[in-house]
């Protein structure tokens, strides 16, 4: 067996493991916290940094100077200044946040990027990937491990041919992020919510009932008594998910509970970081009036952003 398909076996095992009787799958699909600080800055702006860098970049700014410091923040403000007319806008740095956030999204893209891109010639046709992940069972159609790598292939060049806009059939970066991603990208939830009442959908009747609803994050195992977040997920069924009251879920229904309209926590604080740094209450900020701001964005503490910047110039 290959590396390639090792890991493949590997990532099928875990969507197969039987759910223990006493844990809960969670299928719904939430932002990330921007911060496991309180938002207070009276006392301190540490849930700033961590919204505006990341938690984990955010930690390493304790090397550097203010004066270092402030340096690498004009460096950060260029960036995000996408438009180049020398002002940050709420939207600007919203998405800025956003992808501080999710930095580890981009990092798994790069990962399976080269080793996906067979040819090197900086885009990932379906060929490439289908060769180099699933080439081995062109060969062996019916593996010994008994998993139906078929279903899972077409399953996958279906989600190719949504995260490829122009239906060429080959990849851009940002086109492999939606395929890889497919939660991250607003045009490709509909294949999160068809691919989900796939897994759930055991009857295959087109609509998931509150048998299979509780089945998928729950398994008996032979128990008589229910957990108590058992019966609330049946009540929460009945109440809220089944929205129509006819015993089930259909598309939209489940589009509603995997994907909710959440608070949007990015906007929020870029408001917020606007705000409190717009010294002429223009409702934008300019290089000065963040930098003059330092504190609030990244403190007296620094991280190389070397890679960072890279990264958000390839997305």
């Amino acid at each position: 067996m290959t590396i390639q398909q090792f890991l493949v076996y590997l990532s099928l095992c875990a969507v197969c493991v039987l759910t223990k009787p006493t844990d809960k799958k969670d299928r719904v699909l939430h932002d990330p916290q921007l911060s496991d600080k309180v938002h207070d800055d009276a006392q301190n702006f540490e849930y700033d940094h961590d919204a505006f860098l990341g938690a984990d970049e955010a930690k390493t700014f304790d090397q550097l100077t203010p004066e270092e410091s402030k340096e690498r923040l004009g460096k950060i403000v260029s960036k995000i200044d996408e438009d180049k007319d020398g002002f940050v806008t709420v939207e600007e740095l919203r998405d800025w946040i956003k992808f501080a956030q999710k930095r580890w999204i981009y990092e798994d893209v790069e990962r399976q990027w080269k080793g996906h891109d067979l040819n090197e010639d900086g885009l990932i046709s379906w060929e490439e990937y289908k060769n180099a992940t699933y080439g081995y069972i062109l060969d062996d159609p019916d593996p010994d491990d008994g998993f139906n790598y078929k279903q899972m292939m077409m399953r996958d060049e279906r989600r190719f041919k949504m995260a490829d806009k122009d239906g060429d059939l080959i990849a851009t970066k940002e086109e492999f992020t939606a395929f890889l991603h497919p939660e991250e990208y607003d045009y490709m939830k509909d294949i999160v919510v068809q691919e989900t009442m796939e897994d759930i959908d055991k009857n295959r009747d087109g609509v998931i009932d509150l048998e299979e609803y509780i089945g998928d994050m729950y398994s008996h195992d032979g128990d008589a008594d229910e957990p108590e977040w058992v019966k609330t997920e049946r009540e929460q069924f009945v109440e809220f998910r089944d929205k129509n009251r006819d015993g089930k879920m259909d598309k939209e229904e489940t589009k509603d509970w995997i994907l909710p309209s959440d608070y949007d926590h990015a906007e929020a604080e870029a408001r917020h970081l606007v705000y409190e740094s717009d010294q002429n209450k223009d409702g934008k900020l300019t290089k000065e009036e963040i930098v003059d701001k330092y504190d609030l964005f990244v403190g007296s503490q620094a991280t190389d952003f070397g890679e960072a910047l890279v990264r958000h110039d390839e997305f």
